[in-house]
């Protein structure tokens, strides 16, 4: 059993305290999306966004918003229409299906509107279990179990949100999560994300997703897909390098 991913992921996330997170290379939109105070809607958002483009710019997508619109007060993002929303993200090619994230982005605010009160805070008020936050991810238009997870890993893990376990919160398998499992040895080669979330499961069944971050920085810092600078590699101790 290799735990040098997991001692790391944990040393890390107990160390941790509620902090900016770097979304996107933009001050003002990272200010919006970290204040999950005023704004948890634009966090919720985001979320929703994130599939099928580089995550960067799908976390900046309600930042445009505000900018086309002048505001990202929920009182004024209900009061667009699907057609002049579809209009924004076609103008601007805000995304690479326009039209369907569009209308992801339009049921958000809708939903966050009916179920929430109006407060996307409420998703995670309260102390709940992590399968809880993850179920109410999950029912959002556009949200499947791996945006479900990022985003109820991003609130236990970098936002400090409390909850009352994390036993439901996996890893969510990115190009950078996979190619660090499998050129550990952690995984085999033609592991599937099935594998890949079930190996994060028995390495650590308290927190699977504890080690995403973790993965996550590896693979952009040290495993890269061509050239890893394998011996500069904080997980070079147990790593089998296969590559």
């Amino acid at each position: 059993m290799k735990n040098l991913i997991v001692n790391i992921a944990k040393k890390r996330f107990q160390d941790a305290t509620s902090q900016i997170v770097h979304f996107v290379d933009n001050d003002e939109a990272n200010a919006i999306l970290n204040d999950l105070d005023k704004y948890p809607h634009a966090y919720v958002l985001a979320c929703l966004m994130d599939r099928q483009i580089k995550a960067e710019r799908a976390w900046g997508i309600p930042y445009e918003i505000f900018k086309e619109i002048g505001s990202f007060e929920m009182c004024d993002l209900e009061k667009i229409e699907l057609l002049d929303l579809k209009s924004i993200f076609n103008a601007k090619k805000l995304h690479r299906f326009n039209d369907k994230m569009a209308e992801v982005f339009h049921a958000g605010i809708f939903d966050i509107q009916k179920q929430y009160a109006g407060n996307a805070a409420n998703i995670w008020k309260g102390k709940p279990s992590s399968s809880a936050v993850v179920y109410r991810f999950l029912k959002f238009k556009g949200s499947g179990i791996k945006i479900s997870t990022m985003a109820t890993n991003i609130l236990a893990r970098q936002f400090r949100v409390p909850f009352s376990d994390f036993y439901s919160i996996d890893i969510s398998p990115d190009v950078h999560i996979i190619r660090v499992m499998k050129r550990m040895g952690l995984v085999p080669s033609n592991a599937n994300n099935d594998m890949i979330i079930y190996k994060a499961r028995e390495l650590y069944p308290e927190f699977p997703g504890i080690i995403d971050f973790s993965c996550w920085e590896i693979g952009r810092t040290w495993c890269k897909p061509r050239n890893p600078l394998c011996d500069n590699c904080i997980a070079k101790s147990e790593c089998e390098k296969i590559i």
